[in-house]
This record gives structure tokens, sequence and C-alpha cells, in this order.
């Protein structure tokens, strides 16, 4: 599949790690399309919140998609680590648009929908947006997933990089020099 595939031979020593986070990055996908194609049953052509609800679920596919490439560029050397950084921030903030656009969904459906300017009857109209909103509620919990994932596999890599005795730090865990730990790129670093 391209760039939507991880090459797990060689000395990569988590591919169990990289299995899961490809494919909660699969289900990322498929949940934000149904969710653009669920809003689009409301109205065809969407109104400004359905456009930002839609561009919502387009910025969480595209977080997706990057965060494949970035695995599987994992081990090709400095540039993964400011696209690792871009992917944490983007996943973070859909995260939190995710969860907030659910809380609306289920707290006042008929509102939201009377912004989307639905075409269907109010009834169908809130079902379906239920549907979409049970969906929201998935891909808020598996963001957070792809997040720890994406914080392991970088950790690995670098670990396996850094790490010698033929990678021994990195299948046994051990940190073997506390100057290791302090030059590792963390995410909220000062």
């Amino acid at each position: 599949m391209g760039g939507l595939s991880i090459d797990t031979s060689g000395d990569c020593s988590h591919p169990h790690t990289h299995k899961v986070f490809l494919l909660s990055n699969y289900i990322l996908l498929g949940g934000a399309s149904s969710c653009i194609f669920l809003t689009l049953s409301l109205r065809l052509f969407p109104s400004l919140i359905g456009f930002l609800f839609i561009l919502l679920h387009i910025v969480t596919i595209g977080g997706a998609v990057s965060g494949c490439a970035a695995a599987s560029r994992a081990s090709s050397g400095s540039s993964a680590g400011k696209f690792y950084g871009a992917h944490m921030v983007a996943t973070v903030l859909t995260a939190i648009f995710q969860g907030s656009a659910s809380v609306l969904i289920f707290t006042r459906p008929s509102d939201f929908l009377s912004h989307l300017k639905s075409y269907v009857r109010e009834e169908d109209g809130v079902v379906i947006l239920k549907l979409a909103g049970g969906l929201c509620v998935l891909i808020f919990c598996l963001e957070w997933v792809v997040l720890t994932l994406a914080f392991f596999l970088n950790y690995y890599a670098y670990v396996e990089r850094k790490g010698g005795n033929g990678g021994y730090a990195a299948r046994s865990g051990k940190v073997q020099d506390d100057e290791d730990l302090k030059s590792y790129p963390w995410p909220f670093q000062v």
C-alpha cells in the first residue's frame, strides 16, 4: 500500500506495536470517512457548521495518513523527529475537537441539527447525527491510543539508534545512562 505500510523486516524489534498503530490509524480513517458521509447525508451541500465538521474529519484523515507515513519513516533519520512533533500536535488538536463535537451532538442534537440546516426530518436527522456522534467518541478514544503508540514507537526508534550492544537497551527496556534520557526529544521539554 505504498506509504501506508511499515517495513517490519530488518532490525525492527517491535512489529506488534507497529501493527496496532497501523490498525488504529486504519480504523480512524474508516470512522472519519463514515462521519463525512453521514454529515453529507443530512445535507448534500453542507452549511458552514457542516463544512467545519467535515473539515475536522478531513484533518483527522490527514493525521491518520501522516501517522502511518511517520511510522514507516521512523528509522530513516532526523526528518522523522519534525514529522513526529507535527503529528502529535495535530492528533491532540483533532482529539480535542472530536471530543467537543461528540459532547455537542449528544447533549444538544436538535440545536446541532438546526445549525447543519438539514433537509431530512428531525427525527431521522437526530438518529443520523447520533450515529456520527458515536463515531466521534470512537475517534476521540482512538486518537489517544494513536498518540500513546506514536510516543512508544518514537521512543523505541530513539533507543535503537542510541543503544549499543546490538539494540540490547531497546529489547530489555533498560536505560544505560542518564545522559541518554536527557538527550531524548521529549514532546514538551523546556
